[in-house]
């Protein structure tokens, strides 16, 4: 796709991917029990849509809150690998 085929919105949502700054990190929550927390898109408008993707792949619940994604389990390559494919640069993705 060339820049010519891009809307000016898309064409900064897709600048937005590529200098994103992610960290994707384990937590453990209630009753001893991991999370997969992945901070970095609270400025995204499309936030709650990435989050719905990854529970719906993943197959397991979370939420959008306080500008972090919040996965049950713990996910952290899965995630990357996916958040990857949806077009966020890999050097920009750190998993602690």
């Amino acid at each position: 796709m060339s820049a010519d085929d891009f809307t000016m919105d898309e064409l900064v949502r897709e600048l937005d991917k590529e200098r994103a700054r992610i960290i994707i990190s384990k937590e453990t929550r209630k009753w001893n029990k991991p999370t997969t927390v992945i901070s970095g898109l609270h400025d995204r408008k499309d936030a709650p849509d990435i989050t719905k993707k990854l529970k719906t792949k993943i197959g397991t619940g979370g939420t959008f809150k306080d500008g972090k994604i919040i996965l049950q389990g713990d996910h952290r390559d899965t995630v990357k690998n996916m958040l990857v494919s949806m077009g966020f640069g890999q050097e920009a993705i750190e998993v602690m």
